[in-house]
């Protein structure tokens, strides 16, 4: 019977366990107390708004370059042939909208 144990090593363990058990339900109070659990809900939100804006500005940034490549060649000069058509059609809707405006102010 070497699992004997005397009062004494029984006490210290259970002071132990005590002790274990208070750290064990310090920390679970930390975690289900309200602010800790508004700061975690915050923090996961910021953390989606910033994941969501990233892909955003990829995206975006991703788009932009695409359409640049359509006018602008890899030197940095304008593709003629793609901007005079487009800047023609600008032309032409904004004297479009001009002229439909100032029909609609008679």
């Amino acid at each position: 019977m070497s699992d004997a144990r005397s009062p004494a090593q029984i006490e210290a363990d259970i002071i132990t366990r005590r002790e274990q058990l208070a750290v064990v339900l310090d920390e679970i109070g930390v975690r289900v107390h309200p602010k800790t659990i508004i700061g975690d809900a915050k923090a996961k939100a910021a953390e989606a708004v910033d994941r969501t804006a990233g892909r955003a500005f990829v995206a975006v940034n991703r788009t932009v370059s695409d359409v640049r490549a359509q006018f602008v060649t890899e030197d940095g000069a304008p593709r003629l042939e793609r901007v005079i058509p487009v800047a023609l059609l600008a032309v032409g809707v904004v004297g479009l909208l001009t002229v439909s405006a100032r029909r609609r102010g008679k």
